[in-house]
């Protein structure tokens, strides 16, 4: 365990590594599991904010599963997630040529239409992040779906905080990586 400013980090971020394998996997984390992409309270105002110059991008299915039960969705426990398209891919995940899953949000992103990427959620995966009262866990989510991820990062020797370099920082700041990096270097080293 990693224990740095107001969060705490699983050992398995720097043990176990990952790359996405987009060929492999096709994007199956837009599809699997219970709901949505969580969502933090601050990201709901942001993407009604996005919402029309995301639309153009999305899937019908995506636009009417929107029209029919919101921008996003309350979860059992009161968290928010995106909306879904029959409780399968998320309302803004859109497929391309080779019918692998993306972001409809992080291709506006990507043409200039808007400055949020996606939700902080996605781009953090597979890390998934729990709020306690002040800290915050960080964890490795491991499946199946992401197996290609995992051995890709093995045989480039990629651990999992490493890939995760940019959505990291994003989240906690470049000094708050920087000094990740460096204890577990000096970790590394200390062996």
């Amino acid at each position: 365990m990693i224990v740095l400013q107001n969060t705490v980090l699983s050992d398995d971020l720097k043990d176990k590594f990952f790359v996405c394998n987009l060929e492999k996997c096709k994007g199956a984390c837009c599809v699997e599991g219970d709901m949505g992409a969580p969502l933090d309270k601050d990201e709901l105002s942001i993407l009604a904010e996005v919402y029309e110059q995301v639309k153009p991008y999305m899937m019908p299915e995506g636009v009417k599963a929107v029209e029919e039960q919101g921008l996003y969705v309350e979860d059992w426990e009161g968290e928010f997630c995106t909306t879904t398209i029959g409780n399968r891919e998320c309302a803004y995940a859109i497929y391309d040529e080779n019918l692998t899953l993306k972001c409809a949000i992080e291709q506006a992103y990507l043409d200039g239409k808007i400055n949020w990427k996606k939700p902080i959620s996605c781009h953090l995966y597979p890390i998934r992040i729990t709020k306690y009262d002040g800290f915050e866990a960080l964890n490795y989510d491991r499946w199946e779906i992401c197996s290609p991820a995992c051995a890709f990062g093995q045989e480039l020797g990629v651990p999992v905080y490493k890939f995760l370099r940019e959505p990291l920082i994003r989240k906690y700041g470049e000094a708050w990586f920087q000094e990740l990096d460096e204890m577990v270097s000096n970790e590394a080293i200390a062996k």
